[in-house]
């Protein structure tokens, strides 16, 4: 009997609609999973692309815009005073067939094709210069030594007004001041780029330069400034820890200074063989910048006699700039550790050089571009930036003596990927 009145006081207790809310959470839950498995998830955020392929993808961008101003420029009637307006400012050469507008877009689109990534067309290249910004955009996070000051250039990363916000320049001036503005940014971007490519954007921001001051030349405007700060190489290899072991000399090698941040150091991660051959690279740049300024002096030296006038003053004055490269370079190879080469007594000069020392003086410069962007590619922080401003340097005194650095001074176009014509 009382367990029977248990039972039932339980059952009393219990609510006479429990079933009928059991059944109401059910489908409830059947309602909530059906939604979470009809609504679609929200799309991954793509990841940022790396400074590196930001550079090159606003280089390509810029330069196919700038290749797009010099052919309408270059192909646009000669209107003068016909319809009664006022003359161009650029004067009459500026026109349709000028020499200088025409080797202008010849080497803009030889850039082009080089800037192209594989499998990029150039119709994508067009499309991305209609949009780009044509100027990257590094990482805030990034740690990479400043980009070297070049007059008039904003530093990497520093925000711009994009191609599509700009018209395209429609008169010479306005092509020359967007030619060197674009120069100048591919320098700034190729000290914070990766190696090879960081070469690449050297290479064409230097001839951008050039080309700008030609094309100033060709159609009378004013010439824009093209002057990159070097900075003064200054240190000593630094001692090697007390706990490294090595018979041939290899582990100083592999050190580098503190708060030097070139090709050569590396994390603790990496193992000693890897830390070793950077730094080897590295100093082979080196010991081949410093050969190659060893003979371009002895060169000057050998012409000077033969050249009166202002060409003697010229080559005066350059000779002077090539010992400060030389002992640049050497300062640099001790600083990082590496062995500097001796100086030679004297070095083998063609009959051609001593016929025309002018032309033979074009060619030791030109010689020397291949050296100063291979010290791009294979340094980073202040060597890097010695780098840029001397293969800059390097590419005016070609130009000063004749000699044509090409579209991608310091780069043998040969060594590119392949690109698809057009």
């Amino acid at each position: 009997m009382n367990d029977d009145t248990r039972e039932k006081r339980w059952q009393d207790h219990l609510p006479r609609s429990l079933p009928r809310y059991a059944l109401l959470v059910c489908l409830a839950l059947v309602v909530v999973s059906l939604g979470v498995v009809l609504m679609p998830a929200r799309p991954p955020v793509p990841a940022q692309p790396p400074f590196s392929e930001q550079a090159r993808a606003a280089a390509l961008a810029e330069t196919v815009r700038l290749k797009e101003a010099g052919s309408q420029l270059g192909s646009a009637k000669q209107h003068g005073s016909k319809d009664g307006s006022a003359p161009s400012a650029d004067g009459p050469s500026a026109g349709a067939g000028n020499p200088a507008i025409e080797r202008t877009v010849t080497l803009l689109t030889t850039q082009a094709q080089a800037l192209l990534a594989p499998g990029e067309s150039p119709a994508d290249a067009t499309g991305a210069a209609a949009a780009g910004s044509g100027q990257a955009t590094p990482p805030a996070t990034s740690t990479a030594t400043p980009a070297p000051s070049v007059t008039g250039a904003p530093s990497a990363g520093q925000s711009s007004a994009g191609p599509s916000a700009a018209p395209l320049p429609s008169t010479a001036a306005g092509l020359v001041t967007a030619l060197a503005k674009s120069g100048n940014q591919r320098l700034a971007d190729a000290a914070v780029a990766d190696g090879g490519l960081a070469r690449l954007l050297a290479a064409v921001g230097t001839a951008q330069l050039l080309q700008a001051s030609a094309l100033a030349a060709g159609t009378g405007t004013a010439a824009p400034a093209a002057d990159v700060a070097s900075p003064q190489p200054s240190g000593t290899c630094p001692s090697p820890p007390a706990s490294s072991h090595s018979d041939d000399g290899q582990s100083a090698a592999g050190q580098s200074g503190p708060g030097q941040s070139d090709a050569g150091q590396s994390g603790p991660e990496q193992s000693d063989a890897g830390q070793s051959a950077a730094a080897s690279s590295l100093g082979g740049a080196l010991a081949a910048v410093v050969r190659t300024e060893a003979q371009t002096i002895y060169g000057y030296q050998v012409a000077l006699p033969r050249l009166g006038g202002d060409a003697a003053k010229s080559a005066a004055k350059e000779l002077a700039r090539h010992d400060t490269l030389l002992a640049g370079a050497e300062s640099l190879s001790r600083l990082h550790c590496s062995a500097v080469p001796p100086r030679e007594a004297g070095y083998t000069l063609g009959q051609s050089f001593l016929a025309s020392p002018v032309a033979g003086l074009g060619s030791l410069e030109a010689a020397t571009l291949p050296a100063y962007g291979d010290l791009v590619a294979l340094s980073e922080g202040d060597t890097r930036q010695w780098a840029i401003a001397a293969l800059l340097g390097a590419g005016k005194r070609a130009v000063l003596w004749g000699a044509d650095p090409g579209a991608l001074p310091g780069l043998d176009p040969s060594t590119l990927t392949s690109r698809p014509a057009g």
